[in-house]
């Protein structure tokens, strides 16, 4: 079985780091991948990829001219001798889409966000039919995936993008008088919702809190907000944020926090926060996405509801008086992810979708996944 699999670029977040993960247990499930990227983007994802073993093939193209990375999909299709295309993200799906049906194989493509611009929820909807196993990357993905996409639950698959790594670097338990750290990791743009965080320290300013001991946040990545995001900053005079750039280590970073935050606006699965409780932090999340799935208990952190910045506020002065009692809560949340999020459960669902593709090459029926999901 040869899956060509196809991605928008490789700029390094969150559909393209779970890439060697997924490679790998596809091809424990008895596949053959090879990874093709439309545009080399930022490039990010290039160093882990290859770190990993995994070459991408990356068109020298850019994010419009459709008709040429078409063209360039069906080649390389052709040349792979792909049984299977495989495709992430909405520009590598439609295009896909159309390249599956003129070489007569089938089509799988992920679905990695709840939320969609209005012309792309209407052109993927449109042309649900065309891909022939949908993957939801969450629960609450899936969720959207068949109300707003009319995808048919059977053609839809939940595969969680996320497997824990136990001996993943853990964070420690702060210190009596230390500073707590705080960290964040996501594209400064607006769907992670920076603004609203820093809207949340000026009120927690006006509002007059001291909190313990002194709090410093620190929020990893980079995107078209960064400029707006500081200029934010610096005229509402604050001065204990900072915008480090893009995180090659992200799990280093991770380990030296006390609490994670994550106000985003959207979200699929969001793998930084998964990753965060996998490194034993507490946190505070949105009700976006899968975040307030997972963050099901105050035992583990807080979840806001999305833009409510008095909320915001209220859960970093629950959590900011509390310096004693985060680690404990870590460890909480660390406990429910190593339970809920498996490698083993990871490959079963990467070999029941091996099969269903073997199935759909045969021209056999491919069973649902009822007794697998749950």
């Amino acid at each position: 079985m040869r899956i060509a699999y196809f991605i928008n670029s490789m700029n390094g977040g969150g559909a393209e780091s779970p890439l060697p993960r997924i490679v790998f247990a596809l091809e424990k499930a008895g596949a053959e991948v090879g990874v093709f990227a439309l545009t080399r983007g930022g490039g990010r994802a290039i160093p882990w990829l290859r770190r990993a073993g995994i070459e991408p093939v990356i068109r020298e193209g850019g994010e419009k001219d459709h008709i040429a990375a078409l063209r360039w999909i069906e080649e390389r299709a052709r040349g792979w001798d792909a049984e299977i295309i495989w495709t992430s993200l909405t520009r590598a799906t439609l295009l896909g889409q159309i390249v599956g049906k003129r070489l007569n194989i089938p089509v799988v493509s992920w679905q990695h966000n709840s939320f969609l611009k209005p012309w792309n929820e209407r052109l993927l909807r449109w042309r649900a039919k065309a891909s022939d196993i949908w993957i939801a990357d969450s629960g609450s993905v899936a969720e959207f995936a068949q109300a707003k996409l009319k995808i048919a639950p059977h053609s839809l698959v939940t595969w969680p993008i996320f497997a824990v790594t136990p001996n993943a670097p853990q964070a420690r338990a702060w210190r009596e008088s230390e500073m707590i750290r705080i960290g964040s990791l996501g594209r400064l743009e607006r769907a992670k919702g920076y603004d609203i965080l820093i809207d949340a320290l000026v009120l927690l300013r006006d509002r007059g809190f001291v909190p313990p001991v002194p709090f410093h946040i620190k929020i990893g990545g980079v995107g078209s907000c960064e400029e707006e995001l500081k200029s934010r900053m610096q005229a509402a005079g604050i001065n204990n944020l900072d915008f480090s750039g893009f995180i090659n280590d992200p799990a280093s970073f991770l380990s030296e926090q006390h609490i994670y935050l994550q106000p985003s606006r959207y979200e699929g699965f969001c793998i930084a926060t998964h990753e965060a409780i996998q490194a034993g932090l507490p946190v505070i999340v949105s009700q976006a996405g899968e975040m307030p799935l997972t963050v099901n208990s105050d035992n583990f952190g807080r979840t806001v509801p999305v833009g409510d910045v008095e909320t915001l506020a209220d859960a970093l002065v629950d959590l900011l008086s509390k310096p004693a009692i985060l680690y404990e809560m870590g460890q909480s949340a660390r406990a429910r992810i190593l339970e809920r999020f498996s490698q083993d459960r990871f490959d079963v669902v990467a070999a029941h979708i091996v099969d269903r593709c073997k199935r759909l090459q045969a021209g056999s029926p491919s069973a649902p996944m009822a007794q697998i999901e749950g």
